[in-house]
């Protein structure tokens, strides 16, 4: 009888040895299941004030972007205050115009004889002269505004002349003809681009700058486009600042 109870009490002993440091682990496992269950308070509250001031940098950086768009705008729009519109007397300027808001070119038109005359007018750009030998060094290089003009002349058989054209204060410099025929395909154009202007006879080049000043292409018109478009300039550029102005207020 006392064998049999020295052999139970050395198998609980075993048993408690063996399977005790189980049941320990496990209690362990189950206690860090827990804790990622039910993790520390702290972290969402760091979480949430680090989005909160995220948020608030994010609107004080747009209404800043804000005050300077709406400054820039009413600087814009004190340099638009006049209308050249008013400025053109009758009989002084024989073209109509074609403005729309966001578009980079202006058309002029107007019938003359017979003939269809359309100008397309670009942006100006402003050129500057850094070779210019008269020029002191102490004023630096003299700077004007120059005006990429396409005036086409066309018959009413649909045959025409396009003059590519750059427009000075008080100039036009033609720097190419070509004879466009209707129906002419782009090889055919390109074709038909003619010689060089500069390569072809004084005499010659006289009779088509006054081809063109008759028709209303002169001075005097170039000089109102060099007005017209700078002015068209800061409405293109005010335009734009409204559009910016109008997404970040959204």
């Amino acid at each position: 009888m006392a064998l049999a109870w020295c052999v139970v009490r050395r198998s609980a002993s075993k048993f408690a040895s063996v399977y005790g440091g189980r049941v320990r682990s496990i209690s362990a496992v189950v206690n860090r299941a827990s804790l990622a269950r039910n993790p520390s308070p702290v972290r969402p509250l760091v979480s949430r004030g680090f989005n909160y001031s995220t948020a608030i940098d994010r609107m004080s950086s747009e209404q800043s972007l804000i005050r300077v768009i709406d400054s820039e705008i009413n600087s814009a729009s004190q340099t638009d205050n006049i209308d050249l519109d008013e400025e053109i007397t009758p009989g002084s300027f024989p073209f109509r115009i074609e403005d729309n808001p966001g578009h980079q070119n202006v058309t002029l038109t107007r019938d003359y004889n017979g003939e269809h005359i359309k100008v397309i007018v670009s942006m100006p750009s402003l050129v500057s002269d850094e070779n210019d030998d008269d020029a002191d060094d102490d004023e630096g290089p003299s700077n004007e505004s120059s005006i990429p003009l396409v005036v086409t002349v066309t018959k009413k058989s649909g045959l025409s002349l396009e003059f590519s054209c750059m427009a000075f204060p008080d100039e036009i410099a033609i720097d190419a003809l070509s004879v466009k025929h209707p129906g002419d395909s782009l090889e055919d154009q390109m074709a038909n681009e003619g010689p060089d202007f500069e390569d072809l006879d004084e005499n010659l080049k006289k009779t088509f700058y006054k081809f063109l000043e008759i028709r209303g292409v002169k001075a005097s018109t170039t000089n109102f486009l060099h007005e017209y478009m700078m002015r068209k300039v800061n409405r293109e550029y005010l335009l734009w600042l409204k559009n910016v102005k109008e997404f970040m207020e959204e």
